[in-house]
């Protein structure tokens, strides 16, 4: 069941948010602030849908558990890897080719915009949340993809992080544990949960709900994901090109031709 009245509640929500963000940001000058806050504006989109109903489903508990799970361990880890650190290289140059008067546009066409793109992507939480239909087969098919997603990208994140704290991997590439099978292992683990949140909305009867796992998809991909992420890295670090060459970009899989250097990531 599609409740316009959840959703739009759920946008006006999200609208309070990214301006406090945004507030934050220009006192820090560093818009990177706003990826913790990505999973937290899907979370408080599925906290308004849970409020703003008249009547939640048998899903409702489960996916609020499953949004919370995943969106405070992603902002906590995000955050602690971000602190002391200076502006993202990403964000550094989106400020560059908007100046002047960047604070004001960031509020906008960063903040603005991952608010907006939350809201769509929270889409699959609303129709399983509003759901009165029986859990079902289908439900736990979901749930086992959110969960693989889950501790992919948790194991991802906790490899990555305890190789570049060992000073003797300076200057490396990470291609160990999960990172040997996939470029990057914590995008294809978001992915799942993604896909995963939809299994269910679809068994809640929700199948008009694909728009956000593809767009998540195409976000991963082609976008804000591993598109942007390679666009100059073999520039600035040129020994990444053998990592590129023998390892999947995003599905794991075997490696294929010449064994890698170790270049950090």
């Amino acid at each position: 069941m599609f409740d316009a009245s959840a959703y739009f509640f759920a946008l006006a929500v999200l609208s309070l948010i990214a301006p406090a963000g945004w507030i934050v940001s220009v006192v820090k000058r560093d818009v990177s602030i706003v990826d913790s806050l990505w999973s937290l504006f899907l979370l408080a989109a599925a906290v308004a849908y849970t409020v703003r109903l008249d009547e939640t489903g048998p899903r409702a508990a489960l996916i609020l558990a499953l949004v919370l799970l995943w969106a405070i361990r992603l902002s906590a880890h995000i955050t602690w890897r971000n602190h002391g650190m200076p502006e993202d290289h990403r964000y550094q140059a989106i400020r560059r080719n908007n100046e002047p008067h960047f604070e004001l546009k960031s509020l906008f066409i960063v903040f603005g915009l991952q608010a907006v793109l939350a809201w769509i992507v929270s889409v699959p939480l609303l129709a399983a949340i509003a759901s009165t239909r029986a859990i079902g087969v289908l439900d736990f098919l979901g749930i086992a993809l959110w969960i693989t997603g889950f501790l992919f990208e948790t194991l991802a994140d906790w490899q990555l992080a305890r190789f570049k704290s060992d000073d003797k991997n300076g200057g490396q590439v990470m291609d160990r544990g999960l990172w040997r099978y996939t470029r990057h292992p914590n995008y294809f683990g978001e992915f799942c949960v993604w896909w995963g949140f939809y299994i269910i909305a679809f068994a809640a009867g929700g199948w008009w709900a694909v728009i956000s796992p593809l767009l998540m998809s195409l976000l991963l991909w082609r976008v804000s994901g591993v598109a942007l992420l390679e666009k100059d890295i073999a520039e600035r670090r040129p020994a990444y090109r053998e990592y590129v060459a023998c390892t999947n970009a995003f599905f794991p899989g075997p490696r294929h031709g010449a064994q890698t250097r170790r270049v950090s990531t």
